[in-house]
């Protein structure tokens, strides 16, 4: 028995493809009597914006999409809630604190899940960079502390470098943390071109930033990079990627083999056609897509069509096809950026002003259609 009638969609999670279905659901109107957001907080911390958040480009609320001025503007119901569990058979969710809600049709877009116990091993000082908003919490209040003096970084892609720039450029006190990078075996920017490479590379040295080459772990309550220790350090940052929440595999939708749902071409389960999915949370079975947000911004008009169509018993068949090169800016926290695209790249003000830009136009976009502009 349930507590409420069936939703005829029901998005969990308040990820980045989840805001473009909301948009599409505010400009062409609800498909649907009856649908809801479940998410558990009300606003969308976006990632792009916090190595900028850290090194003071950007005030904290800088970053935030409000979820839930969204939802309503859709019309939709905001239930301020945790999914922990799927029947997908039943077509209902069991949340944490609501009971279970039932639907026909739903999308799921939570993001994946911290892994830096399992990868690196257990440690109070560990901060893992999912989800965002909470990584945005420890790291404010690790910088108030009289601790923040050393910093490891675990993780050399894009991400992991970016934050390195920024935990650099911060200010704690009358001093900037020291920062290590941890890049481990895969080395600094793996799957980049040669030239970024030796740009942040450059760049890493004059910040005076640390590189270790060796994989990290936690042993004996001590960081070590292969047989060297990187102690002392106040705060490890893990940014070492996500991984899949149990709940999908546990509910019995088809994942691939470490978790994540496996959609097909359309985004839908491979095995539950009515159940959606995008973002880090998902896997498509017919193509690579790397799980960043860069991709899950492009995805969000896709899902949007698809679940419209769903919505009124057509079949879906709207595709996201990657390019083949994808424009990165990575900040290095100084006002100045890396700009990457494909084998090309290059460095200066002007590509931190372009990512900033960039950044602020999107947030804006859904500031007004949220009413907030």
């Amino acid at each position: 028995m349930t507590a409420r009638a069936p939703f005829e969609i029901l998005l969990i999670g308040g990820g980045h493809a989840h805001l473009a279905v909301l948009a599409d659901w505010i400009r062409g109107g609800l498909p649907a009597k009856r649908a809801a957001v479940l998410t558990p907080s009300r606003f969308l911390r976006y990632s792009g914006t916090v190595p900028g958040w850290i090194a003071g480009e950007y005030a904290p609320e800088d970053g935030l999409v409000d979820v839930e001025a969204l939802a309503k503007r859709a019309g939709a119901e905001f239930i301020t809630d945790r999914c922990i569990a799927i029947d997908p058979e039943a077509r209902s969710v069991m949340t944490m604190s609501s009971g279970l809600i039932a639907f026909e049709t739903c999308s799921i877009d939570t993001g994946g899940v911290g892994r830096a116990a399992r990868i690196l091993g257990d440690d109070s000082r560990i901060a893992d960079v999912r989800p965002i908003g909470a990584f945005a919490e420890r790291v404010r209040d690790w910088s108030q502390s009289a601790d923040a003096r050393r910093v490891a970084v675990i993780g050399g892609g894009a991400g992991g470098t970016e934050l390195a720039f920024g935990l650099r450029n911060m200010r704690s006190g009358n001093s900037k943390p020291e920062v290590t990078l941890v890049t481990g075996a895969d080395g600094l920017l793996p799957g980049f071109g040669a030239k970024a490479r030796r740009l942040v590379q450059s760049e890493l040295a004059a910040q005076d930033i640390k590189i270790a080459t060796e994989d990290a772990r936690i042993e004996g309550g001590q960081l070590l990079a292969g047989s060297h220790s990187l102690e002392p350090a106040d705060l490890i940052i893990a940014a070492i990627g996500s991984g899949a929440p149990n709940w999908p595999a546990a509910g019995g939708l088809a994942t691939d083999t470490q978790g994540f749902i496996a959609v097909d071409a359309q985004q839908r389960s491979l095995s539950h056609p009515h159940i959606f999915a995008a973002g880090d949370v998902a896997s498509r079975q017919d193509r690579h897509v790397p799980r960043s947000g860069v991709h899950a911004v492009h995805t969000g008009p896709v899902l949007a069509a698809n679940i419209r169509a769903a919505a009124s018993g057509l079949e879906p068949s709207r595709t996201y096809h990657p390019r083949p090169a994808s424009l990165y800016l990575i900040s290095t926290g100084n006002g100045s950026a890396i700009a990457v695209y494909g084998g090309l790249a290059a460095s200066g003000g002007w590509a931190a002003k372009l990512k900033r830009w960039i950044d602020k136009r999107w947030l804006a976009s859904y500031a007004g259609l949220a009413g907030k502009q």
